[in-house]
């Protein structure tokens, strides 16, 4: 058809690309809609806004167009990881009980994002996010991380002391977050962005990040679309 002529095709793809640029230069709160869309089709294992708007602008930035939506998952570590290791296995547990429970389809490319906090120096310890890729039919699988954010040692031994020496998930981390004890002891502190507070990066800016980053190494990992 007339839509196949490359000089018609070139045309109408500048006119999108103008409308385009005209709407979300009027409504920036347009972008995600208009780039939802293509054969991207991510799923990410929460709900949360700061956690699926990250990874939603992410993607879409690095592939111009991609669904990105977010559905809640469980993970049965303990509420605050603690180290490496119970931050990429809380990530990939939410991944998991998705695909087991059947509301994700087990070949659908998942994002998952888990908070851990770890002692990287002498009792000095950091609040990391765990970022995980898992695209079972290109059998692609990628880490990424977040900056790391200092915790002051007295809250993380708050959390300790909070939490039961006999308590069965206390191999993963501990009973209260760092998140509930900072939101205790700070006036105007919010358990879901003290990084705001402490650093004057929010927590979405820093998972974009580290998204972003991801959304790059997925891409290149990716096999060249077939035109």
């Amino acid at each position: 058809g007339v839509a196949e002529n490359p000089m018609v095709k070139s045309v109408l793809d500048k006119t999108k690309h103008s409308v385009e640029s005209m709407i979300t230069t009027l409504d920036p709160g347009m972008v995600p809609y208009i780039k939802t869309g293509g054969e991207l089709d991510i799923v990410v294992t929460s709900n949360k806004e700061v956690k699926v708007a990250a990874v939603r602008d992410a993607f879409q930035e690095v592939f111009g167009m991609a669904v990105v939506t977010g559905e809640a998952a469980q993970s049965s570590i303990a509420p605050q990881p603690v180290g490496y290791a119970a931050g990429l296995k809380g990530a990939q547990e939410r991944i998991d009980s998705l695909r087991r429970t059947g509301v994700i389809h087990e070949n659908q490319p998942a994002v998952s994002v888990e908070s851990f906090i770890v002692e990287l120096l002498p009792d000095k310890w950091f609040d990391i996010g765990c970022l995980i890729i898992e695209d079972p039919v290109n059998g692609i699988h990628l880490e990424a991380f977040t900056q790391a954010t200092p915790v002051p040692l007295q809250y993380v031994q708050q959390a300790k002391s909070l939490t039961p020496q006999d308590y069965n998930l206390r191999w993963s981390g501990l009973l209260v977050t760092v998140g509930e004890v900072l939101e205790k002891n700070i006036l105007n502190i919010n358990r879901t962005d003290w990084h705001m507070v402490f650093t004057g990066m929010s927590r979405r800016q820093m998972i974009y990040s580290a998204a972003k980053a991801l959304a790059g190494l997925y891409k290149q990992q990716l096999p060249p679309r077939t035109i």
